[in-house]
């Protein structure tokens, strides 16, 4: 068996199951999307029509199955996939096209061969509920068709969120019709660094793009045929300055501001008058009508207290409200969007700093602060989606060594992303039920073109994927069934990085990095979480 990620229970079998042009293909009503994706994906591959009709491959309904779990059962005369609901139906159909010859994953044929499959028993199901990758499309924006790609890729290895940040100092990507301004000046900067900040290096580029609400329903639409919830995310109050070049009246400064240019934590952060509650309200209304999904991510990492600290307004405020300080302050800000979105029927979801000044039960903490930021959100008592940087930011470098394109942070290796476990140590099982997953990030300042992202993506996403479905894990048994599934990323175009290093193609000379080592690395991170006051 070379599928990835690894199912929970196989059964190898003696035989084959091959196809003919007469192998029908049926299923289930409820379960026909799962059909209709099969036949639509395998037809110009293989050129097997996959007519309806009786035997052959068929998906069948069955009881006492959850969600997302599925049997697959291949014979030398049939192939049965059994689910309770479509998503698990779906997962049954990636199945069975891994099982199939990496041909299978092309666009059109690419010659005659014989289509089959293993004798096989399979019982799946996943680990956790949720499986997620954030793409950074502020930073870098990826077109529509580069997107759509991405979604197909994240459910070929069954992960089941894309959380795209869509908002932040660098580029405002997603269309709100009643302020037109932030996608006509906040979607493009005058350039980007060419490598990391410390060099100073620009290359003297416009760079943007954004989403229009049409093009919105049309990645959500078609990520909810493929079993994928997109998580929107407009982040509050700080990462905001590309919003404040499109409404200065939305900052703290009288001077205007452009787009930011540069990468890092930015002092510049919305103030806290009615007035821009208002209209960030206003902006929630019209996300609330382009994504259809529970969560909505409200961002709250980040936020400098710089100019809350010197803003005559921001003090009145604290001093009106009996808050201690701007920690608090950036609490009650936010409590209006998260209340907002409860009262909705919503779920907010913000990083693990918003914990700091308190939060309101019903808000889900995106851990990315490691093992203690994520064990004080579930013992507080809330959901927690685990994304610790040091081992699940993809952006970070994969190997040792000047070949790395734009080397940052430390190495977060193969075999330390197949090993990933999103659950810290020491919480009861009630406090172990809070978290629901985990997600990759694959944050884009030194990703500057989709060749660039498949790079650092894969085969991470892979490894990750693994971890976040399977039960039980064995590196050398997913290196040698990733030697196959290579063969899949080759016929899907996707440029992956080879376990002897880049390509020459793949390094950037011209775009230097800044590595650092793990001990580097787990020192700011203990002096991020030194002095937590939740």
């Amino acid at each position: 068996m070379t599928t990835i990620p690894a199912p929970s229970r196989r059964t190898p079998a003696e035989g084959r199951f091959t196809f003919a042009a007469a192998t029908p293909l049926t299923a289930d009503p409820m379960l026909a999307r799962a059909a209709a994706w099969l036949r639509e994906t395998l037809t110009p591959a293989t050129g097997l029509p996959l007519p309806e009709g009786p035997g052959g491959v068929e998906i069948r309904l069955a009881e006492g199955l959850g969600p997302e779990e599925y049997r697959l059962t291949a014979t030398a005369e049939s192939v049965l996939i059994e689910a309770a609901a479509p998503a698990g139906a779906f997962y049954g159909a990636q199945t069975l096209r891994q099982l199939l010859h990496p041909a299978a994953f092309r666009a059109g044929r690419t010659g005659e061969r014989t289509w089959s499959v293993p004798a096989v028993s399979i019982a799946d199901a996943p680990r956790y509920g949720w499986r997620g990758c954030l793409i950074d499309v502020a930073r870098r924006f990826l077109t529509k068709n580069d997107l759509l790609r991405y979604i197909d890729l994240l459910s070929t290895h069954k992960l089941n969120v894309l959380h795209l940040h869509l908002t932040d100092d660098q580029g405002w990507r997603l269309e709100i019709r009643k302020y037109p301004k932030l996608t006509e000046v906040g979607s493009w900067r005058r350039e980007s660094p060419l490598g990391a900040k410390r060099h100073r290096l620009f290359d003297g580029r416009p760079h943007g793009g954004f989403y229009s609400q049409d093009d919105i329903r049309e990645i959500v639409a078609y990520a909810a045929d493929r079993f994928v919830t997109v998580v929107p995310e407009i982040d509050l109050p700080g990462h905001t300055q590309a919003a404040i070049a499109a409404y200065p009246e939305l900052g703290n400064l009288d001077a205007p501001l452009n787009v930011g240019t540069d990468w890092g934590v930015g002092e510049n952060v919305l103030n806290v008058s009615d007035e821009t509650i208002a209209f960030f309200t206003d902006v929630l209304d019209e996300v609330l009508e382009l994504f259809p999904g529970e969560y909505i991510c409200v961002g709250g990492d980040e936020v400098p207290k710089t100019q809350w600290n010197e803003s005559v307004p921001a003090k009145e405020r604290i001093r009106e409200l009996g808050l201690r300080d701007t920690d608090e302050l950036q609490s009650w800000l936010i409590r209006h969007f998260t209340d907002y979105l409860l009262a909705r029927g919503r779920k907010p979801l913000g990083w693990d700093e918003l914990m700091e000044g308190g939060l309101p039960a019903g808000v889900t903490v995106a851990a990315w602060r490691g093992d203690k930021c994520a064990a004080l959100a579930a013992r507080a008592g809330h959901d927690v989606v685990v994304s610790p940087f040091a081992e699940t930011y993809l952006d970070f470098r994969q190997a040792e060594g000047d070949q790395e394109p734009v080397p940052i942070g430390s190495v977060t290796s193969l075999s330390a992303v197949h090993a990933f476990d999103p659950i810290p140590g020491g919480l009861t099982e009630d406090e172990r039920g809070r978290i629901l997953g985990a997600q990759a990030a694959l944050w884009t300042e030194h990703i500057d073109s989709p060749r660039l992202l498949d790079y650092m993506a894969f085969p991470r996403l892979a490894a990750f994927a693994e971890a976040m479905w399977s039960d039980e894990r064995d590196f050398e048994d997913f290196l040698a069934r990733l030697a196959v599934h290579e063969k899949r990323l080759d016929a899907l175009g996707v440029e992956y990085r080879p376990a002897a290093g880049p390509h020459p193609w793949q390094q950037r000379p011209d775009a230097p990095g800044h590595p650092r080592t793990r001990a580097e690395i787990d020192d700011k991170l203990a002096a991020w979480t030194a002095n937590l006051r939740f």
